[in-house]
């Protein structure tokens, strides 16, 4: 007699396939579910099937909103025509790569997306949709657009710290009367000019306190006791960091020679106050007094042709929209500056310094993103780099 197949095992194994099924469905909802990226599944018509919570944060519609309705709604219009070359891969049975792009959120604002896209199969390998993974990469963007900006200022100011140099390297030359001396003298300017560097990079370049200039730069020089400083609170811009820092190292390194703090019971005031010049526009208005007993020294005369004056008179009230002047008598040298305030605190345009408006720098951008038509072909063309021309010197 022919044995009978027992149908407890075929239960019993039918049980155990659809129980590791549900299970297995379970862990993949629950990843779905948990994921931080936007995992949208849409069939072969572009109309959306499913909608994870991510999904739901990332492009502000809740998944009642958005099942039953076109992905279109997520695409800017220009880029329709996107959707349509995708959904033809997706056909072919391509699988689509990360690239980048841009989509619309429901208040109409635009967030920018790393998407991957792969082929929905049936069991038996009939394709019936695509699921999208989307990646919210906007602040990535920014931050990557905040650093060629940051690298563009420096690289700005370290072209210009050059051209300050040259400069100074050149005057002090004509006028050392010794290696010794010239060596001396640059290497003090250098650091001066360390020292406003210094309190940018501490700022992020946004610029740094009068009072804070003031104080760096006297601070080598001593005699902290016989230093008043005092004003109002005034952020300056970078610029003016940098050609008032100058002028502060001028004067004090003048003061330590043949000035108020050669001189046992010299002392220096520093002050600065917002003003209104005769327009009615508002002028910082800073001034350097410094008293000691006697007359200057010849040293100490003003000259006209010397680094100091150009740096005083010439160089920090030109760089500032302003003017100067400076008064020396018996116990007592004056200098008094006035710039107006929108030059010293508001961003100077790159353009407005010598011999760098034809740079063209942009490092960060060596490559440019992916795109959707990477994906179509092989990377087999070279790597697009930035330029650098510098001026043609």
């Amino acid at each position: 007699m022919q044995a009978k197949p027992d149908k407890r095992i075929e239960l019993h194994s039918g049980s155990a396939e659809s129980q590791a099924d549900m299970e297995a469905q379970a862990r993949l909802a629950a990843i779905v579910d948990s994921s931080s990226d936007a995992i949208i599944s849409k069939d072969l018509n572009s109309v959306i099937t499913t909608w994870n919570a991510a999904a739901e944060h990332m492009f502000g519609y809740t998944a009642s909103e958005a099942i039953g309705r076109s992905v279109l709604m997520l695409i800017p219009e220009r880029l329709h025509s996107e959707e349509n070359e995708i959904i033809e891969r997706i056909r072919s049975g391509e699988r689509i790569g990360s690239f980048e792009t841009v989509r619309l959120r429901k208040d109409g604002t635009t967030i920018h997306v790393s998407l991957t896209i792969s082929p929905i199969k049936t069991a038996d390998g009939r394709i019936i949709g695509a699921s999208k993974i989307a990646r919210d990469i906007t602040a990535t963007r920014e931050n990557e657009r905040r650093i060629r900006l940051l690298l563009r200022e420096v690289n700005h100011r370290v072209k210009n710290q050059y051209a300050v140099i040259l400069a100074m390297v050149k005057e002090t030359s004509r006028r050392a009367t010794s290696p010794e001396e010239f060596e001396r003298h640059v290497r003090d300017r250098i650091a001066a000019l360390s020292r406003s560097h210094d309190l940018l990079v501490l700022s992020d370049w946004s610029g740094a306190s009068v009072a804070e200039l003031v104080q760096e730069h006297l601070k080598p020089f001593g005699h902290e006791e016989r230093i008043k400083v005092s004003g109002s609170l005034l952020t300056l811009n970078a610029r003016s960091v940098q050609y008032l820092g100058m002028a502060l190292h001028e004067l004090g390194t003048n003061s330590a020679k043949y000035g108020a703090l050669a001189c046992p019971k010299g002392s220096i005031d520093v002050t600065w106050n917002i003003g209104t010049d005769a327009k009615g526009a508002s002028v910082l208005q800073l001034c350097w007094e410094e008293r000691f007993a006697g007359e200057p020294t010849a040293c100490h005369q003003s000259n006209p042709r010397g680094f100091g004056s150009i740096v005083l008179l010439r160089a920090t009230p030109q760089a500032l929209d302003g003017s100067a002047e400076i008064d020396r008598g018996t116990g007592h040298v004056r200098w008094q500056l006035t710039a107006p305030v929108d030059s010293v605190t508001a961003v100077r345009d790159n353009e407005d310094e010598p011999a760098l408006s034809q740079q063209v720098f942009d490092p960060i951008r060596l490559v440019r993103s992916p795109s959707l038509h990477d994906n179509m072909v092989p990377k087999t063309r070279p790597l697009e780099v930035g330029a650098m021309v510098a001026n043609g010197k």
